[in-house]
């Protein structure tokens, strides 16, 4: 397999957008090739598979939604609160909405892992390490709620974000911003700490 990291990132990227747009059906090696605007046959020299193509993918699109170290200190400047916990909801919502391609390709990767247990297996140990990584900050970090809190905090943003990318009408966007200040402060207390 070719070594080009750019290049791979380049494919990588380009099978984000495919299938953010075209679903996990529309993700081939030409698809992504013309989309990346390299030369046909390009893909098949780096990915050794679809299924390789699909889980690189996914370590993909999860580097893409990792925020920048920088950028958390400067979120997390307020001490912590409920307040600082809606604000960190808020921005997951500006990320995952800069970022659409991947989190829409994000949902099509989940509901291809329905069908590859290889896949499958992957993507949870993926999203499950994310999710202990989130639950070890907010903790580490003293902000209000227990590790239920957190887990069904996350659960309802993840609701939040299904509902905001696929069916936008369904919330209004409008109702976007109130939408998550609910959310978080009937889930997380205002002043307990994480157990």
């Amino acid at each position: 397999m070719a070594k080009n990291l750019e290049r791979r990132v380049t494919l990588t990227d380009a099978a984000v957008d495919v299938l953010a747009d075209e679903g996990a059906r529309g993700l081939t090696f030409r698809a992504v090739d013309a989309r990346a605007g390299v030369p046909m046959g390009t893909a098949s020299n780096y990915f050794s598979s679809r299924d390789d193509l699909l889980m690189q993918t996914g370590a993909r699109i999860s580097s893409r939604m990792t925020p920048d170290p920088a950028q958390v200190e400067q979120i997390m400047l307020p001490a912590p609160s409920r307040e600082l916990v809606a604000e960190l909801m808020h921005w997951l919502i500006r990320r995952m909405t800069d970022d659409r391609n991947g989190y829409l390709a994000m949902l099509e990767l989940r509901l291809e892992a329905t069908r590859r247990p290889d896949l499958r297996t992957q993507l949870t140990r993926t999203v499950r390490a994310g999710f202990e990584e989130s639950l070890s900050f907010h903790r580490d970090r003293g902000l209000p709620g227990d590790p239920d809190a957190f887990l069904v905090l996350y659960l309802a943003m993840t609701g939040v974000l299904l509902e905001h990318f696929t069916l936008p009408e369904m919330l209004g966007d409008d109702g976007l911003d109130h939408l998550v200040e609910a959310v978080v402060t009937r889930i997380i207390p205002a002043d307990q700490g994480l157990s």
